[in-house]
């Protein structure tokens, strides 16, 4: 199973293989040791980057969330004192009002059309 995810290490013989001596085994095993422990010190080093960087992207948009949602939250009361306006304007004894302002946007949309269609 190992192998088909990569595991590509192959144990070296404990034994040492006839005509050479314990210590050559030993000190190929110490080789290895080291090789293998170098290998994961690289490894170690770009997790612990890695970690870093995502730590400070993570920090970078929880800023620009959090600036948004302050955003979102200003615009939603500038949204409700406006609706409230034009509500109290609707209820007052100055219909009127409302009238002229529908005569206004609709005058507006007329002059932006007459521009924009003989450009």
């Amino acid at each position: 199973m190992r192998r088909s995810q990569g595991y590509n290490y192959q144990p070296l013989p404990q034994q040492p293989p006839p005509g050479t001596s314990g210590q050559a085994s030993g000190d190929a095993l110490e080789e290895e040791n080291e090789r293998m422990a170098e290998e994961l010190k690289g490894k170690i080093g770009a997790l612990k980057s890695l970690t870093i960087d995502i730590g400070n992207e993570v920090r970078y948009q929880d800023r620009l969330l959090r600036g948004m949602d302050e955003d979102m939250d200003r615009t939603g009361g500038f949204m409700s004192n406006t609706i409230n306006r034009v509500v109290r304007l609707g209820k007052g004894s100055h219909r009127n009002y409302m009238c002229y302002m529908f005569l206004f946007v609709l005058a507006v949309f007329f002059v932006l059309y007459l521009i924009l269609k003989l450009r």
